[in-house]
């Protein structure tokens, strides 16, 4: 009797193992199809310098990346998100935040860039190099510190040659490459949209002779751009706005507690001075940090509030500047 309760037992064990296998099966098959119908395809880092690195010794340390958050980058590199089907030819490089101490390459990074391939626009992350590669908050002092060199103004004028030089390969308009950027990221979009004509760095190949102009520029929560001035309302004076400077979005919470909203509004208004397309959205809430569907910040309800359906209000003007307009 023993023995039979012994093989029934194992009979069930069995009728059980074989009942979970299929399962198994079919969530691994599903899983598979999910990867496999994802409406884009990632490439692997790929390093932005490829015959020395200018100024490498200011950056030192090894490499970390915890949460999402990138620091002591060394050697800055990009990731493409390319649209599977209905390619647009439109291309975004990405800069995410993080005081140019530190980069968020998730939530301000590939987040975006996965958003961007979604609506048929290449998404570009640029993991550029921190620390200390911008305008930074220094502790000992208070106060807000220049680069020694502005390395991530480098690395963001070398990006933008080395994605316009590729762009046949990588099914980009060279016509239609720009470039958005969080906090620190946004004003490293204002920099490279009005520094571009001299590298801020030596030549280094056939890349830096291509135009590293880019076509557009979103610009989320900046900082950064009240620095260098004497009276209220000025901006930056590294900020060379003119003519020229492309054509720009800008979107800011009222209530951002890190980057006040005097940064947004001086380049909004050096903009329109200067005859450029620009469009500007405050809302009254929002903080800092935020992404596509979350925020940094403590902030449980930030998804109910206006601000968080920004990415309609960005898909919407790449249409009316013609850049995603079916032509």
């Amino acid at each position: 009797m023993k023995v039979t309760i012994s093989y029934l037992m194992l009979f069930v064990l069995g009728i059980g193992i074989i009942s979970c296998n299929p399962k198994e099966q079919s969530t691994q098959e599903t899983k598979a199809n999910e990867i496999s119908t994802k409406p884009f395809h990632v490439s692997n880092e790929i390093p932005i310098w490829t015959t020395g690195i200018p100024d490498a010794s200011l950056i030192t340390g090894e490499e970390t990346t915890i949460d999402g958050i990138a620091k002591n980058v060394s050697n800055p590199t990009i990731k493409i998100f390319s649209p599977v089907k209905e390619n647009s030819g439109v291309a975004v490089l990405v800069f995410p935040g993080g005081g140019y101490t530190k980069v968020a390459v998730e939530l301000e990074g590939s987040e975006i860039c996965e958003w961007f391939a979604s609506i048929g626009v290449t998404g570009i992350l640029l993991k550029y190099r921190v620390p200390d590669s911008g305008p930074h908050y220094y502790r000992d002092c208070h106060c807000e510190k220049e680069p020694i060199k502005p390395l991530a103004l480098q690395d963001a004028q070398r990006a933008m040659g080395l994605v316009r030089s590729q762009a046949k390969q990588w099914n980009i308009n060279p016509n239609k490459i720009g470039v958005m950027g969080f906090s620190a990221g946004g004003h490293l979009v204002a920099d490279v949209c009005t520094n571009y004509r001299k590298r801020a760095y030596a030549p280094t190949d056939n890349v830096d002779d291509t135009n590293c102009r880019p076509d557009f520029g979103i610009v989320m929560f900046p900082g950064h751009l009240t620095n260098h001035t004497g009276k209220p309302y000025e901006l930056n004076e590294k900020i060379p706005v003119d003519s020229n400077t492309p054509p720009t979005f800008i979107l800011q919470a009222g209530n951002d507690p890190i980057d006040p909203i005097e940064n947004s509004l001086v380049y909004f208004i050096a903009l329109q001075k200067a005859k450029v397309h620009a469009e500007y959205h405050v809302y009254a809430e929002g903080g800092h940090a935020f992404g596509l569907n979350r925020t940094i910040l403590d902030n449980p309800d930030w998804h109910k509030l206006p601000i968080a359906d920004w990415e309609d209000l960005v898909e919407r003007w790449l249409k009316t500047i013609k850049m995603t307009a079916k032509e």
